[in-house]
């Protein structure tokens, strides 16, 4: 008896120990909404951009990120999570227009696999050569976490203007 309500006790003590925690899928929903916004805005505001810029859609779902081909590539790429791209581009905040990182003509190579979901879902839209305009919601890019070293401040909406030089299956 004395075990059952050691046992009944302890468990008392740990739930009422227990606080309401931090409600990351409400911000989420939160900080989505204010990218959209934010996003839309800068769309309306800037001429000619609405009737060219298309929005993401995976799998049926629209998504955060929107695209804008600069210049058409050529050829067929098909594009899988262990596809090498070599690039070159630009990153912007959207609405301050910095510039927070530059291949500055270097051109890396990354593995589509290892790059910003921002990238993941906008490079499959263009082809070798071509030249694309990324715009990202924050959870797409670099979320809600500052990042020091590059200036960039947290849930920051993003800029990307990315071309395409080379791919590799």
């Amino acid at each position: 008896m004395n075990r059952v309500l050691l046992i009944l006790f302890l468990s008392i003590i740990c739930f009422s120990s227990c606080k309401k925690g931090y409600d990351s899928i409400a911000e989420e929903r939160t900080q989505a909404d204010i990218d959209q916004k934010v996003i839309e805005d800068y769309i309306a505001a800037t001429p000619g951009l609405g009737a060219k810029i298309k929005q993401v859609d995976s799998v049926g779902i629209k998504t955060g990120v929107y695209y804008v081909e600069e210049k058409a590539g050529t050829g067929n790429a098909i594009f899988t999570n262990s596809t090498r791209i070599t690039i070159d581009y630009t990153s912007k905040i959207l609405t301050t227009g910095v510039v927070f990182a530059s291949s500055n003509n270097f051109h890396p190579s990354f593995t589509l696999g290892e790059v910003l979901r921002a990238w993941k879902l906008g490079i499959p839209n263009m082809k070798k050569g071509g030249r694309i305009r990324i715009i990202a919601a924050s959870r797409y890019a670099y979320g809600p976490y500052d990042q020091p070293e590059i200036k960039l401040p947290a849930n920051s909406v993003v800029d990307f203007d990315i071309e395409l030089l080379d791919v590799t299956n």
